[in-house]
């Protein structure tokens, strides 16, 4: 993602050497997570050892089809590291899709210079021509009947292709799928954002059951929306999901590992002081649920669904969910990292 991507790995590990030392972390959208997800690997273990610094592979995943059988090499790889010494853990969400703009599909050179440049640039000719081709390769790998649009700025737009995949889209519009991300993104001034179906259900339950594997939501908490809000179902289902689909229903993980993954472990790994445990002096975030109840809903096609089986809620000892009821209290604050505190 920009800025990042337009950094090169020495500037990454000054930025790195110098969050060291106020015990920062190294977390990393790593520069590639498909045909070279191993040298985007290898970046970020470099710059973890010269830093001298932790480093996190936010939401690891191989993605596309054709690198799945990558997967047990980049944990292999991240395995040897961490035997050496260095402190690489990572996150993952328990979907087999991921949610990020067109810019999935869209080269860097593209967007350097900014959000106007890069619209500017699209609107060129010869650049146009070139853009065409690099989104064409990427469909190769990444078909558009898979990258389905759930975001738009402009209400004319969402109104026709909102919950439309790209596949779809250029037929409607009887252009060539490239020519339609380009045309779109450009209509709406906007990346879009969208759905990537391009991970595999094994995958998921291989990553589930690494000690080093703590568990992301990877969205936003939506208080308010209407009916014709779109987003992935990991914005209502994603942590209930860990607890009843893969623990209770499959058994990958124990209760303990499951809520550890989704609390202690996070909360010691980001230094985020005096949370994550049930300890006298601690902040009092608690979640009370049934283990035999709690189940997601949340899908593809209906994403604005609440999970159940939660019946009690506390942010910072205050209740804000009592009998699976919100309590129109809003307790949360910003946690400050180690670089914050006195």
């Amino acid at each position: 993602y920009a800025p990042g991507d337009f950094a090169d790995t020495d500037e990454l590990i000054r930025i790195s050497a110098a969050a060291s030392k106020h015990g920062g972390m190294y977390i990393s959208h790593m520069r590639d997570e498909g045909r070279s997800v191993m040298q985007a690997l290898e970046e970020l273990i470099e710059i973890a050892e010269k830093a001298d610094i932790p480093a996190e592979i936010y939401h690891l995943k191989t993605s596309r089809p054709a690198n799945w059988h990558l997967l047990d090499t980049v944990i292999e790889r991240v395995e040897q590291a961490r035997a050496k010494g260095l402190q690489i853990t990572a996150d993952m969400y328990t979907y087999n899709a991921s949610s990020t703009g067109l810019t999935g599909v869209i080269p860097t050179w593209v967007q350097a210079g900014g959000h106007r440049a890069w619209m500017n640039r699209m609107r060129e000719a010869e650049p146009r021509k070139r853009l065409i081709k690099d989104i064409e390769a990427e469909l190769a790998m990444q078909p558009a009947d898979g990258i389905l649009m759930v975001g738009f700025n402009k209400d004319s737009l969402a109104d026709i292709y909102r919950g439309k995949t790209i596949a779809q889209s250029a037929l409607m519009r009887g252009q060539s799928e490239a020519e339609t991300i380009i045309d779109l993104m450009l209509e709406d001034d906007s990346r879009i954002q969208c759905i990537y179906f391009s991970m595999s259900e094994e995958n998921i339950q291989r990553k589930i059951q690494i000690p080093w594997m703590s568990f992301c939501s990877d969205a936003g908490s939506y208080t308010t929306f209407d009916d014709d809000f779109r987003t992935h179902p990991r914005a209502f289902g994603s942590f209930i999901r860990v607890l009843g689909k893969y623990s209770r229903d499959l058994g990958l993980l124990s209760l303990e590992e499951a809520v550890y993954k989704l609390s202690g472990f996070p909360a010691t790994n980001l230094k985020l002081k005096d949370r994550g445990f049930l300890y006298e002096g601690y902040y009092a975030d608690l979640v009370v649920f049934d283990p035999e109840q709690v189940q997601d809903h949340a899908t593809f096609d209906d994403p604005l669904q609440f999970a159940t089986g939660v019946e009690y809620v506390l942010v910072n000892g205050i209740m804000v969910l009592n009998e699976g009821e919100h309590t129109n209290k809003f307790p949360g604050r910003f946690v400050k990292g180690p670089g914050y505190q006195d």
